[in-house]
C-alpha cells in the first residue's frame, strides 16, 4: 500500500521554491516511478497548441502527440476527469504506445480552472490502480499544479 501523504510531502520538499517546471515534472514522474509498485511508465503530456505533448517522464519511448479526445489522456482531458482503467484493452480508441500497458490512471492538470496536461501512469498488471491510488494521485496532481 503506497503512503500518499509520504509521497506528497516528498514531492512539496522537492519542488517546493524551484523555479524550473520541467526539471520538476522531471522529479515528480521520478519519484512516482520509483515509488508506485508495478508500473512500466509514469509521466507527463502538456497541452501545446491544442494537442497533448510528451513531458517528462520515466518508462520506455512514449507517444510524442495525443490529440485531445483520443485514447485515455486525450479522453481525461476532454472529460476533464480523472480516469481509471483496469484494462486498456477494453477502452474504445486506446493508444498502445507501449504494447505491455494493461492498466492506466490518468489525472487532468489545471492551471486557473482550465486543464493544462495530464498526469499519465501505465502499468503491466490488469486493474493495477484502485479508488484509493486516484485519491493519493489526485492529491499530488494538486501539488504538480502549483508549479506549473
Amino acid at each position: 500500500m503506497t503512503n500518499y501523504k509520504k509521497l506528497c510531502k516528498e514531492l512539496q520538499a522537492l519542488t517546493d521554491g524551484v523555479p524550473h517546471k520541467i526539471a520538476n515534472l522531471a522529479n515528480a514522474s521520478a519519484l512516482i516511478y520509483q515509488t508506485l509498485d508495478r508500473l512500466n511508465w509514469a509521466g507527463f503530456y502538456l497541452i501545446e497548441n491544442g494537442i497533448l505533448v510528451l513531458g517528462p517522464f520515466q518508462g520506455k519511448p512514449a507517444c510524442i502527440e495525443i490529440p485531445i479526445g483520443k485514447g485515455v489522456c486525450g479522453t481525461a482531458v476532454s472529460l476533464n476527469s480523472t480516469l481509471l482503467v483496469p484494462n486498456v484493452h477494453d477502452f474504445p480508441g486506446h493508444i498502445a504506445c507501449d504494447g505491455a500497458s494493461n492498466s492506466e490512471i490518468v489525472i487532468p492538470l489545471r492551471k486557473n480552472g482550465e486543464v493544462v496536461g495530464v498526469l499519465d501512469i501505465d502499468s503491466p498488471v490488469l486493474d493495477r490502480f484502485s479508488e484509493e491510488d486516484k485519491l493519493g494521485l489526485e492529491e499530488f496532481a494538486k501539488i504538480v499544479e502549483e508549479f506549473i
